[in-house]
């Protein structure tokens, strides 16, 4: 009778140990199917009805083959959960080790992550991927002043950390080494998020959310909101209203590179992108442009001087349009505008831009004007003393943007500097900040010669485009998205 209970209460323990060991076995074999699914980057990017009913029954007979374990297994289950919710690490967003190559490398944004490289793209992270193990961007803090107080991690959906409030939605980081206010500085962050956008549907953000050297930012310049808005339509910058966190991210996209290694032909890309989603934004139809002759049939070029005042003004600008105004006189067709670049709304910049063959106008924010412009338009740039012998290379930055965007940069002129005038002309940094918001000068000679070097190329161009209907026209009749 013993052995009878025995017996029987040693098959009954055998027969839990083969349920649990079946369990065990069949988890081990369903898990990293569903882990392949979960962490394909195809899955996360491109996911099809297919293959995400795929994911759904298998993780569904992984859940009941963890139930199958009894109450006991199912606690033990939840205290992994509890251990990986507990093992999220957060690090500081601005890493003080990268201090001197800020923007090498990965950067001293998120340091510890690897960017994706495209050919022809930004750099670029994205979240939940394969690179990051199916795992969430989650954030803490929104210091604007130290960024060593903000900070990152990733967690397992499944696993996020305790009190964690998991955003919905696809969330757009940027960090860059500049700002949002300035239009250069503000577009040359914006523009890798487009190229992205493009490349992947068009896909629209829900919310952005902006660091400068891992500080948080709230808000980005008139003119830059504006263009996002024509581009994405919404634009709402996350501000963190229920405190300091954690946030995770259903889905995200990181930049921090600004343009980084994208090619010129993705530049070129996104520049008709905006320049045309601009124009429909401000209910501008450029049909027609670049076709337009006067009553003697002769081609119309529109010259347009772009000032701007305070810091870089031309001196005397009354001369400096008189100057214009004779060679434009000179030329038949040329039809001469001068505008002040701060009495222009944006709508109204992205007009008298569509309506230019040929922008004048000193150093500044005010020429990024210049992306509304039809391609192979002409851009002439000028220079306070002092800037060509010590600003550096970021003098050039317009330089690079006519390439960008597909115009010509005519050069530029810098007022001679003479004699230095600084008190420290030992000191670079501090006798450039002594000529840094000067006022440019002018010289009626070459003004007058290169003025007129200019509108006769144009005026050769545009005769050149009677016989050759596609240029100088809009680079595409249709917005990309």
């Amino acid at each position: 009778m013993n052995e009878n209970k025995t017996t029987k209460a040693f098959s009954k323990r055998e027969y839990h140990a083969t349920k649990i060991i079946f369990s065990l076995l069949l988890l081990l074999l369903i898990i990293p199917t569903v882990i392949n699914l979960q962490t394909s980057t195809y899955f996360f990017t491109s996911p099809t009805s297919a293959s995400r009913a795929l994911f759904v029954k298998w993780k569904g007979i992984a859940l009941n083959a963890t139930n199958a374990l009894g109450h006991s297994e199912n606690t033990y289950a939840t205290a992994w959960v509890s251990k990986l919710r507990d093992s999220v690490t957060y690090l500081p967003l601005k890493d003080l080790r990268f201090a001197d190559t800020p923007m090498e490398g990965n950067t001293w944004f998120m340091s510890s992550l690897n960017d994706t490289h495209e050919e022809n793209e930004a750099e670029y992270l994205y979240f939940p991927s394969q690179a990051s193990k199916g795992r969430l961007l989650c954030m803490k803090g929104r210091d604007s002043r130290d960024g060593m107080k903000n900070s990152y991690a990733l967690a397992w959906p499944e696993a996020l950390p305790d009190s964690a409030k998991l955003i919905k939605g696809l969330t757009f980081v940027s960090d860059t080494y500049y700002d949002y206010q300035n239009l250069w500085h503000g577009l040359t962050a914006m523009v890798p998020f487009v190229g992205w956008s493009m490349k992947n549907e068009c896909v629209r953000p829900t919310r952005w959310i902006l660091f400068h050297w891992g500080e948080m930012r709230l808000k980005v310049g008139s003119w830059l909101q504006h263009l996002m808005r024509a581009n994405f339509g919404d634009f709402r910058i996350e501000t963190f209203e229920d405190g300091d966190g954690p946030y995770c991210f259903e889905k995200a996209v990181v930049i921090r590179h600004n343009e980084g290694s994208m090619g010129k032909e993705k530049k070129l890309q996104v520049s008709d992108q905006l320049r045309c989603q601009a124009r429909r934004f401000c209910g501008i139809d450029p049909a027609g442009k670049g076709e337009e002759v006067n009553e003697k049939g002769e081609p119309v070029i529109r010259l347009t001087l772009l000032m701007r005042r305070g810091a870089r003004a031309f001196k005397n600008p009354t001369a400096v349009a008189d100057i214009f105004s004779r060679e434009c006189d000179k030329v038949e067709g040329c039809i001469l505008k001068v505008v002040q670049s701060e009495d222009l709304s944006f709508c109204d910049q992205v007009r008298e831009m569509t309506y230019t063959d040929v922008v004048a106008s000193p150093h500044g924010a005010q020429l990024t004007n210049m992306l509304f412009m039809n391609r192979n338009s002409s851009v002439m740039e000028f220079f306070p003393k002092g800037w060509l012998e010590l600003a550096g290379i970021g003098q050039y930055a317009h330089h690079w943007m006519a390439d960008q965007s597909g115009m010509n940069h005519q050069g530029a002129w810098w007022e001679p500097l003479g004699k230095y005038e600084c008190p420290s002309p030992e000191n670079e940094l501090d006798c450039f900040n002594f000529y840094k918001s000067g006022q440019v000068g002018h010289n009626e000679t070459h003004f007058a010669d290169w003025a007129r070097t200019v509108l006769n190329e144009a005026r050769t161009n545009k005769l050149e485009s009677a016989k050759r209907s596609s240029f100088n026209k809009p680079h595409s009749s249709a917005c990309s998205c």
